[in-house]
């Protein structure tokens, strides 16, 4: 037997809940392309503008971080479910 939902898939579908959202990383790299396509007019800019791409670089080097740990604690849940 299958373990599709077709109610349930229906019901998301009319609903709107189906809707697939963007991923962070399509969110930081979204900003990554507007910061680097802005271009600085005085040197206060040029810096804001440096800060901005650094904090983005430790923001995607977070969110890295976040997911993997993520990914690792699902597999630890997995494996707890699968033990009982």
């Amino acid at each position: 037997m299958s373990d599709l939902d077709f109610d349930k898939m229906t019901r998301d579908f009319l609903l709107g809940e189906s809707k697939n959202t963007p991923s962070g990383q399509s969110y930081i790299q979204s900003l990554m392309e507007i910061v680097n396509s802005i271009s600085p007019r005085t040197k206060t800019d040029a810096h804001r503008l440096s800060i901005a791409k650094n904090h983005l670089r430790e923001v995607r080097k977070n969110y890295r971080r976040l997911e993997e740990r993520v990914q690792v604690l699902e597999e630890q849940v997995k494996v707890l479910e699968e033990g009982r």
